[in-house]
Order: structure tokens, then C-alpha cells, then sequence
């Protein structure tokens, strides 16, 4: 599981949609969060809480250019490769976080990934949870 530290800079809800954006390290992500009735305590503007979310919901980019609706993007370095026969791990630098993408191998080979290299890692708001910083 990816995390990441941040606090709540914005919550805009409609019913029982949330969708709330984090400051981490001056980057702003969101995560759209289905509630209950009621919304938790914690969640609320100003307060520390973890942003998670799983290595396969991590899609990467090399050289991305133009507009794209993913609300979530990391500039990072390939710190390591972990080849498999279909799945590969690649572990990238943001900022002072360490994260993972799990994508085919296929798609490792197809992007031309490297050691050093510079991508973008992309993660769609709806795919990110929200923990309350213990």
C-alpha cells in the first residue's frame, strides 16, 4: 500500500459525495469519498491525515503532455525494476515518499523504463482513501 502525509486544504460535498483535496509537501491531491449520514470527525479542513492507495491503481507516463482528467499526479524517479513474467514493480521517488506501481511487464518494456528515469505516476481521485493520522 502506498502512503502519503498530508493535510486537508478543501472538502466540497454533494450528498453523500465527498470529494477532498490534501496538501502534501505544497502538491494538492484529491480523493472522492462515498460517506455514511454522517461524516467522520476528523475530516475536516486543516487536520493531518494519510492519503493510501494500492500499488495496481498506479499507472505511469513517460513524457505526458496535453490534458488528462486524473486529478493525482506525481512527478518521480525509477528508483528499481522488479521484473516478472507478467507483472513488474517499480518503485519511484516522490519527494521524500518512496511508491509503487504494479503494471505489466509489458507495459515496463513498451514505456522503455530505466533506472533514473523521470515519469509521471497517475492515480484517479476515486482510488484514494483517506486515514486519520493516529
Amino acid at each position: 500500500m502506498n502512503r502519503l502525509q498530508g493535510k486537508i486544504s478543501c472538502i466540497q460535498q454533494s450528498g453523500a459525495i465527498l470529494l477532498v483535496d490534501i496538501n502534501v509537501d505544497e502538491h494538492v491531491f484529491s480523493a472522492m469519498l462515498i460517506e455514511s449520514a454522517t461524516r467522520q470527525e476528523w475530516l475536516m479542513e486543516g487536520n493531518t491525515v494519510e492519503l493510501v492507495f494500492k500499488e495496481t491503481e498506479v499507472a505511469l507516463a513517460k513524457n505526458l503532455s496535453g490534458l488528462i482528467s486524473m486529478r493525482n499526479r506525481m512527478k518521480c524517479t525509477v528508483r528499481h525494476i522488479e521484473r516478472g513474467e507478467l507483472l513488474s514493480k517499480v518503485s519511484l521517488q516522490f519527494l521524500k515518499y518512496v511508491i509503487t506501481s504494479a503494471i505489466t511487464t509489458r507495459s515496463v518494456d513498451s514505456l522503455e523504463l530505466k533506472i533514473f528515469d523521470e515519469v509521471e505516476a497517475l492515480v484517479k481521485a476515486n482510488e484514494v482513501s483517506l486515514m486519520k493520522k493516529q
